[in-house]
């Protein structure tokens, strides 16, 4: 017996769906080329060709705010000094103001003229400190020479907007090297500063600080710029800064605030020995020196607070609207300050007019749940929530969080680390069973980006970072819709009926198999063997089962203007259990009316059970692909005439298996027609009758 046993599953083998990678592989690769040279989505490239069809089942998008729902190109609205806050045609006040400051008191410290009041003497004081303050601390790096030619470049679009916006005031960044920044003032006067040591932006400390030695008067610098959140710790005391932030984020705007202190000789030194020492230490090097550029960031002195403007892309809000309908709820996750990300989600429409706005900012753990089961009872709520509440929530209860956020018509996430963005994909990920979908444009995007099921990268001003570590990358958020209600539900709903089909091809001829094993008393024979079953899978099918990646049930039409069908392909209903046994059941019914019926009807010429049931088989395999297209073209039906020809054409050539004579008979072909339509007629029948009485939601839409 173990030797029949081994027949057997040698015979059954064809039940194995091998060819379904293939195929699959074959269909992920097309897909990935249609979005990749899709006209209407130019820059679109599929970075990874193994999963376009879940493009077709997203529930939830994360999505960055900075470059991504907008153009992160940032224009200078506001600049605040303490004293005074411009904000009407700054660039010409405070322009102007500059040259006062300059005509009133020389830049190397000169005494002031009398003639300027102690208020104006001020205003011009700060304005300059301010103006130096942003021309100085910055990583920019001009090209060219003259004004006409001068470009900037940076590793931010924010750095280039403020250094262009001192180049309007009058102070201009000339030339930068290694060691020295030369600025020229609206005098004319060409300004010098060495560079002691520069301390990059990061997204983890959110501030970017620079040492100088300025040569006109001999002294040592610090300057730093950053997020209000971190730098008002370091301030001296001030009554304006908080409000002045706040007034700025309600307007939408980016706040970014400078402070400077001035080093002495001796505390440089001291400070210049313990940077060595950390960045030659062997271990923990980076926190070390952390702590020593800390030893710096204390009782800082307010220069500015600067407001720049980020507009929204294109089709921003239309796009979000055609997602929220399709079923997919979005999650903004960003470093702005709550007021400037509530601005914008307002201006994005991603807060509907019926919506109310819950604002989650806690301290504790107590007050956090005790506010997020409020939450949880309200309807239409959007959430906002901070960098600090959001850590509480997911360290303490996860599962609740998630399970709130999702019921709410948006979630707002402020001051954001990557880690945390990172962290609220897994969670999804791991309490929901759908799928998640991350874009963002920039490096700090990377780590939801890859952890997301699908990552959208955008190619933007801060580089391709995102874009090279995401599956596809796009050049615009509105060219989502396309990629998801489009590509995703095409690739989703082909990938479905394709692997379902090869796996009943498998089954069918398994199936026959067993049948005609049965009527021999079990006996480990073969009904097919050499060329038929190879070219079964291969010349007589392959071509007509593929051309199934060519269908589209809905027209591209209908798709963007009944945005909601998108919903059926989320509930998993295209590919499931049920629809697995309905093939199944399937094959075994149309591989018993095969075997049966050819048995019956050619009872006298058993011999050619062969050629009888193999010409059955394939005729049914084309009539099923047939029955399972939608919508027809050019290559579905060359496909099926082809196929049909090269297996007529076969039977000459495979004259093993084939008895020419006996299959070139009228009865032959009248009684192969007859089976074919006892196998697959009730069944098409079945699928009209469904269809009549329980159409799809496309169909309805398309009458």
């Amino acid at each position: 017996w173990p030797i029949y046993f081994f027949r057997f599953v040698l015979l059954f083998s064809a039940i194995i769906p091998i060819s379904l990678r293939v195929n699959l592989d074959l269909a992920k690769s097309f897909y990935s080329y249609l979005i990749t040279t899709d006209n209407k989505i130019p820059g679109t490239v599929a970075r990874n060709s193994t999963i376009p069809e879940e493009l077709g089942r997203i529930q939830y998008l994360l999505s960055d705010k900075t470059g991504t729902l907008t153009q992160n190109e940032m224009v200078f609205k506001k600049l605040s000094i303490g004293v005074q806050t411009f904000d009407k045609n700054v660039s010409e006040t405070v322009g102007a103001a500059l040259a006062e400051a300059c005509q009133a008191a020389k830049l190397d410290g000169g005494d002031s003229v009398d003639t300027v009041t102690a208020k104006r003497k001020s205003i011009l004081h700060g304005v300059r400190r301010a103006a130096l303050a942003i021309a100085l601390c910055h990583t920019v790096t001009p090209v060219g020479g003259n004004s006409d030619e001068r470009t900037y470049k940076a590793s931010s679009p924010d750095e280039i907007a403020l250094v262009k916006f001192a180049e309007s005031i009058g102070m201009i960044l000339t030339e930068r090297t290694l060691n020295c920044i030369t600025l020229t003032n609206p005098k004319g006067d060409k300004l010098h500063f060495d560079i002691i040591q520069i301390f990059p932006f990061s997204s983890d400390t959110k501030r970017m600080s620079i040492l100088l030695h300025d040569r006109t008067t001999g002294e040592n610098v610090f300057y730093i710029k950053g997020a209000d959140s971190v730098m008002m710790p370091m301030m001296q005391y001030n009554d304006w800064l908080e409000e002045e932030c706040g007034n700025m984020a309600r307007l939408g705007l980016r706040t970014l605030i400078f402070g400077q202190r001035v080093v002495s000789p001796d505390e440089l030194q001291d400070f210049l020995n313990r940077f060595r020492a950390a960045q030659s230490a062997m271990d923990s090097r980076d926190l070390r020196m952390r702590e020593v550029m800390t030893s710096l960031e204390y009782d800082l002195e307010v220069l500015a607070l600067t407001g720049v403007e980020d507009k929204l892309q294109e089709n921003v809000c239309e796009t979000l609207e055609m997602l929220r309908n399709a079923g997919i709820q979005t999650f903004m996750l960003t470093g702005d300050k709550v007021e400037t990300a509530t601005c914008i989600a307002r201006s994005a429409k991603l807060v509907r007019r019926t919506d109310t706005i819950f604002t989650l900012s806690v301290e504790s753990t107590e007050e956090a749940w005790q506010k997020l089961n409020y939450f949880g009872s309200q309807l239409d709520s959007v959430l906002i929530i901070d960098g600090r509440s959001l850590q509480i929530c997911v360290d303490h209860f996860p599962e609740e969080f998630i399970e709130f956020a999702c019921k709410a018509p948006a979630i707002v996430c402020c001051r954001c680390s990557p880690t945390q963005k990172a962290t609220v994909v897994r969670l999804l990920k791991r309490y929901t069973s759908s799928r998640v979908c991350a874009i963002g444009d920039g490096g700090n995007d990377v780590s939801m980006i890859q952890e997301a099921h699908v990552g959208i990268g955008i190619v933007g001003k801060e580089g391709k970072k995102a874009s090279l570590a995401a599956d596809f990358s796009v050049l615009q958020f509105s060219v989502i819709t396309r990629l998801l209600l489009w590509h995703g539900r095409n690739s989703y709903q082909r990938s479905a009926n394709l692997s379902q089909f090869v796996i009943h091809r498998g089954l069918i001829i398994s199936f026959i198999q067993a049948v005609y094993s049965a009527i021999f008393y079990f006996a480990a024979i073969a009904i097919y063997s050499g060329w038929l079953i190879v070219g079964y899978s291969t010349i007589f099918t392959m071509a007509p089962v593929f051309s199934l990646v060519l269908d589209t049930e809905v027209s591209e039409e209908i798709t963007f203007l009944f945005p909601e069908l998108y919903h059926e392909l989320q509930k998993g209903r295209v590919l499931s259990l049920k629809t697995f046994f309905i093939w199944v059941f399937k094959s075994i019914y149309q591989a018993g009316v095969i075997m049966l019926m050819s048995i019956w009807l050619f009872e006298a010429n058993f011999i050619h059970i062969v050629s009888i049931t193999f010409t059955a088989l394939i005729c049914t395999e084309l009539v099923n692909v047939a029955l399972l297209i939608t919508n027809w073209n050019k290559w579905m039906v060359l496909s099926e005439i082809l196929t049909f020809l090269i297996y007529l054409s076969s039977i000459c050539l495979l004259q093993n298996y084939f008895d020419v004579q006996f299959v070139a008979t009228w009865n032959f072909f009248l009684k192969v027609a007859a089976t074919t339509v006892v196998s697959t007629g009730p069944l098409a029948l079945w699928q009209t009758v469904q269809r009549i009485l329980y159409p799809p939601q496309y169909a309805k839409l398309s009458l």
